[in-house]
């Protein structure tokens, strides 16, 4: 077991604004864009006209001071949590490994650490107190699923699967209340070094809480074009040949459903830049054009992700109560429907609906072998919301983990008994672990169709997107979302290119996109749905 720590409370200053306020100018105010960054964006919460309240987040979250935050690391497969610790006064960090079989499992690792961490008192209005921010890679997934991945080079050596940054100072906006939240975790005595620091970083704040005339109107990535050397996206005729691949493992009845996906691969000049890496001139441009509920921006150890997700995958509260939101059936807005009425009569079709259906019944059995029999609902089932660019068929599917013993139970049980059961009770992060890799990503059942998957996309490794990015905190919360609509990079891609200009520093970014193949599909049909979803995140490099 690991060693409890002191006892933390979650320090909290409020601060209210009037006006909307960009996030970005928020992020530069009061950070170096040139180290590690975990951004939460809820990007289209000011979006009143689109949609209703369910498509629009609430809260952004901002993990602050990652330099100095203890970071987790693990490749599936390997066994082995690598722990890297910041080390004051000295650039090189402290690197430990631990066999997570010792704790059971990577999963049991992190809820002991978690368990170890609860923090108790805090600000009742903030989602995220601290704790755990990062993501998982679809690959994170097949893993708990036991389906065996191909190593290709020794490349995935490399690479973790899992990474997690332990985040004891954030800040959290409420859109809907215009309020800012000024966090740090630490013991109850350090209030004065605690106020020290909130102030410090209240004094960079003003700036950016000045008013401006609108959110999505934003002058800093006017005249941004990125320097575009190759592009490599899927070749229709072979995309369609994997839809018919799909349609015959379904017809064999190997699988219901199959999720198929497919890479584009740009690679870009690398343009340095003094004050902030290209990756965050992209995402800040990708949020203009996409604004979406679930945007993030993460920069962790060798990975940089970009992305305006509009799925939720995930969320959980400190009462055991989960929600999951599988997202299946596309349409993109245009001329000819642009409106709920329109894309919801062509959404209301066998196809689109059968899509749907088999990833809720997926994620029902995912949540019922965690919460139990009785205890999970479907209140939305099927319906249709509007977004910035498209539409999208959702579903809502709810689980209620039950208490180990009832309040009346608990009078007659020993301390050490009750102690020993909040310990071992299931949370929120086993229907994390018991989710992954999410449904709406792989098909019905989930282990056969991944490994039917496998096959179809030659072992195509497809990383951070399909995965999740978000949080668990310390008080018993997380909230995850869907890595769909985004872009990724790793740093042992980057490299140094001859072209006609001679030699250049470039960077390779990977998108990926797809669409859920049934019996019903047509492989021009689903070709076209996943350019569709492509065509959103490309649009930054035209």
């Amino acid at each position: 077991m690991l060693n409890k720590p002191a006892e933390m409370i979650c320090h909290s200053r409020t601060i209210k604004f009037s006006a909307n306020i960009s996030i970005p100018d928020i992020v530069e105010a009061i950070q170096d864009m040139r180290q590690d960054h975990i951004i939460l964006e809820s990007s289209n919460t000011y979006e009143k006209s689109v949609g209703t309240a369910n498509v629009r987040g609430r809260y952004s979250i901002i993990g602050l001071d990652l330099d100095e935050s203890t970071r987790f690391e693990y490749t599936s497969g390997s066994h082995q949590m690598v722990q890297i610790d910041p080390q004051y006064g000295s650039n090189i960090p402290k690197l430990s490994s631990k066999d997570t079989r010792i704790f059971g499992g990577i999963w049991a690792f992190l809820a002991q650490h978690l368990n170890a961490r609860r923090v108790a008192e805090g600000n009742q209005g903030s989602p995220f107190w601290g704790g755990f921010m990062g993501y998982t890679t679809y690959e994170m997934g097949l893993e708990g699923i036991d389906v065996k991945f191909k190593d290709r080079k020794g490349r995935r050596q490399r690479r973790p699967d899992l990474c997690f940054a332990w985040v004891e100072r954030s800040l959290v906006v409420d859109h809907v209340k215009n309020l800012i939240y000024l966090q740090q975790l630490a013991p109850r005595a350090s209030t004065a070094s605690v106020k020290s620091w909130i102030d410090r970083v209240s004094a960079k704040l003003e700036p950016a809480l000045s008013p401006i005339p609108c959110i999505h109107q934003p002058t800093s990535t006017e005249g941004f074009h990125p320097l575009v050397i190759s592009t490599a996206p899927p070749k229709n005729p072979e995309y369609e040949s994997k839809v018919l691949a799909c349609q015959s493992s379904i017809r064999a009845g190997d699988s219901y459903e199959l999720c198929l996906t497919d890479q584009t691969t740009i690679v870009l000049q690398h343009l340095p830049s003094p004050s902030q890496p290209q990756a965050w001139t992209l995402y800040k441009t990708l949020r203009q054009r996409q604004p979406a509920p679930f945007g993030s921006y993460l920069h962790l150890g060798t990975a940089t992700l970009v992305s305006s997700s509009p799925e939720r995958f995930l969320k959980w509260d400190e009462t055991g109560k989960c929600e999951l939101r599988p997202m299946k059936g596309t349409v993109r807005k245009s001329p000819e429907v642009s409106t709920l009425e329109q894309a919801t009569a062509l959404l209301d079709i066998p196809k689109e609906k059968a899509e749907n259906l088999m990833i809720v019944d997926l994620v029902r059995h995912d949540l019922h072998g965690v919460c139990g029999s009785g205890n999970v609902s479907v209140p939305r089932l099927m319906v249709v919301e509007e977004y910035k660019s498209v539409f999208q068929m959702i579903s809502v599917v709810q689980g209620q983990i039950p208490p180990l013993h009832s309040p009346e139970m608990k009078k007659y049980l020993p301390n050490t008994e009750i102690e020993n059961a909040e310990r071992t009770k299931h949370t929120g992060l086993d229907v994390l672990a018991a989710s992954l890799p999410p449904g709406s990503m792989t098909g019905a059942p989930k282990k056969r169709s991944c490994e039917i998957l496998q096959e179809i996309e030659g072992g195509k490794e497809r990383s951070l997107y399909s995965g999740v990015v978000g949080y668990m905190d310390v008080r018993g919360r997380g909230d995850w979302s869907v890595t769909i609509r985004c872009m990724f990079k790793w740093d042992d891609e980057d490299s140094i290119q001859a072209t006609e200009e001679g030699e250049v520093e470039t960077e390779t970014w990977h998108v990926g996109a797809g669409g859920a193949v049934t019996a019903l599909s047509t492989p021009v049909g689903e070709r076209e749905e996943m350019l569709t979803k492509l065509s959103g995140t490309l649009g930054l490099f035209r």
